[in-house]
Parts: C-alpha cells; sequence; structure tokens
C-alpha cells in the first residue's frame, strides 16, 4: 500500500492530526492483511477519527485493485476539520471517500461494516468527561480541537472501549476491526474483552517508536472465515 498523496496548509497542524508513526504502522499491517482482506470483498470499509484522511484514502486505492468489487468507503471524524482534510486527500488521489462530521458508529444501521479501522485517542489522561462526545462536537470550532484526538481518558481507552462494546452491533457477518493500541491501553487486556463478546483478537503487528510499544489488533467473530 503506497501512501497517499496529502497536503497540509499552514492552519491545519493545529487543527488536524499529521499522520505519524502510528498511522504508518497501521498502513503496514493493513499492507500484510491486504490479500485476505480482499478475499473478503468487503462492501463498507470505514475509519473512525481518519483525520488527514490517508488510511481510508489507501484501503481505498488498495481494494480497488486486490478486491473484485469496489467498497464504499467513509470516515468518520468528530471533528469538522478533519472532515474536510479527509476530502481533499481523497480528491489528491482520485479515491473516492465520503466524510462525515460524526460521533463514532451511532448513525449506521446495524450489522453493516465490512472492515473497520480505527486508531484511537491512547494516551491515558484524566478520566473522559461525561456524556456523548457528540455532546462536544462545538468544541473543535473554537480551542484545543487536537486535544481530542489523542486524550484517550483512563488507560487510554475512553473512546475505544466504547468502540468495542458496539462491536456486535456493527460489524457484518465476516467483518473486521482493525485497532490500533499502546501498551499503556492493556492490549491483552482488550483482547479478553472481545473474546467474552464472541469475537477472536489477536496481535497482527506491534512496533517500538520513540518510548511507545505500539501494537495492531486485528478482531473477526469467532465463527468467521
Amino acid at each position: 500500500m503506497q501512501t497517499p498523496i496529502y497536503k497540509f496548509e499552514p492552519t491545519d497542524y493545529d487543527v488536524v492530526y499529521e499522520p505519524a508513526e502510528d498511522t504508518f504502522l497501521l498502513l503496514d499491517a493493513l499492507e500484510d492483511e491486504l490479500e485476505d482482506i480482499g478475499r473478503r470483498q468487503p462492501l463498507l470499509c470505514v475509519e473512525i477519527g481518519p483525520g488527514s484522511g490517508v488510511i481510508i484514502t489507501a484501503l481505498r486505492q488498495s481494494l480497488s485493485l486486490a478486491s473484485k468489487v469496489v467498497p464504499h468507503c467513509l470516515g468518520f471524524d468528530i471533528n469538522p476539520a478533519a472532515c474536510r482534510m479527509t476530502h481533499r486527500t481523497s480528491a489528491l488521489n482520485g479515491a473516492a471517500v465520503d466524510a462525515i462530521n460524526m460521533d463514532l458508529l451511532g448513525g449506521l444501521r446495524s450489522h453493516t461494516v465490512d472492515l473497520l479501522v480505527f486508531n484511537p485517542p491512547y494516551v491515558p489522561t484524566q478520566p473522559a468527561s461525561s456524556g456523548s462526545l457528540e455532546e462536544h462536537i462545538g468544541e473543535f470550532r473554537r480551542s484545543e480541537p487536537l486535544t481530542h484526538s489523542w486524550a484517550g481518558g483512563a488507560d487510554g481507552r475512553a473512546v475505544t472501549d466504547r468502540v468495542v462494546a458496539d462491536l456486535k452491533r456493527i460489524l457484518a457477518p465476516g467483518g473486521l476491526l482493525y485497532l490500533l493500541l499502546v501498551k499503556e491501553n492493556k492490549p491483552q487486556e482488550v483482547l479478553r474483552c472481545v473474546e467474552r463478546l464472541g469475537f477472536r483478537g489477536t496481535i497482527v503487528k506491534e512496533r517500538r517508536i520513540r518510548g511507545e510499544h505500539l501494537f495492531v489488533l486485528r478482531i473477526c467473530e469467532t465463527d468467521a472465515r
């Protein structure tokens, strides 16, 4: 998978997460898994929090070649600036990707997502404020929008745990989730949690980068192919 072309204007660096080592690790993991993903012929591919749009654009480009079916690719981001950046990146690369300003996956019909990708806000911080992230969309139009792209609450899993709890509803039969975590997020605990929900999870890639130990988890239903 080639890294798509992306272009940050000077003002974008303050409001959109720039592709970094975690982004490229997730790209590498998806490249390793691309043959298997392509065989599954996903119809709907979703990235939560696409930020720059690099990952979902790369998937759209690669799956157009690796799969017999061209998937519909969506990015859901609570940050409207990230949605605009995702549209820009997809246009620069001639890849059809839709970006929607929304909190996680609540607006999707059940059992529709064939491929789900998530590089969550994973840095352990103070417990997140109460209420849905959707209640805080306005904060992205004011100060420090980048905080929401990395601040993960207790154990860095405030948002991740919400997505995991919704997996049974959101994934289509045979659907996959690729999830990036750091050691502080307790990846083995997350794997045990998804097993209790009827999924099978494995670590497909890991890397130590500048004081961070990053992991990419592959999660699917236990009876999936």
